[in-house]
């Protein structure tokens, strides 16, 4: 790799750390090429992204950045899953990690907070961005349906008790 492929990956990867939401770094030695790209195509179905990039190029565009703290988790066979939905990469990674025991989570970044593993975890387990925003919608539509519903109780119950008394008088 020459010196300016070596530039564009590293400005591609600070693009990448700046941009996402979450990062999650992993190990991933002695996993099968079908096994990452089953990894891949998880990480696609949630709009996410895996890299694999040399640790030293990933330091180098870590300097500077708010992520700057990822910089001690690169030793190794690493692999960066990233997204810009906060929990997507954590929870796609969270869930592979559970089916394929040669992932380890390492730790990641949220926002420019470091997380470790057990951070990687929390971030994964929280709802997603549609899950908060259909929650927040039901709440707020909850209460008006319940206006509504008082409103026309009234005026079924009359209707009621006009169609009872009139069935009563045609009986009579």
């Amino acid at each position: 790799m020459d010196r300016a492929q070596k530039e564009k990956v590293v400005e591609e990867l600070g693009q990448i750390f700046e941009s996402s939401g979450v990062v999650v770094v992993a190990h991933y030695a002695g996993i099968t090429v079908a096994e990452m790209q089953d990894l891949r195509s998880r990480m696609r179905a949630e709009e996410g992204s895996i890299r694999v990039a040399k640790n030293r190029l990933a330091k180098i565009a870590l300097q500077g950045t708010p992520s700057e703290a990822l910089g001690d988790l690169l030793t190794g066979m690493t692999v960066m899953a990233y997204s810009e939905d906060p929990t997507a990469a954590a929870r796609v990674m969270e869930a592979y990690a559970k089916d394929n025991k040669k992932l380890e989570i390492l730790g990641g970044t949220m926002a420019g907070t470091a997380l470790d593993a057990a951070g990687v975890k929390a971030v994964a387990d929280m709802p997603s961005r549609e899950e908060l925003i259909a929650s927040i919608v039901g709440c707020i539509g909850a209460p008006a349906s319940n206006i509504a519903g008082a409103i026309g109780a009234p005026a079924s119950n009359i209707a009621s008790i006009l169609s009872t008394i009139e069935e009563r008088a045609e009986a009579a």
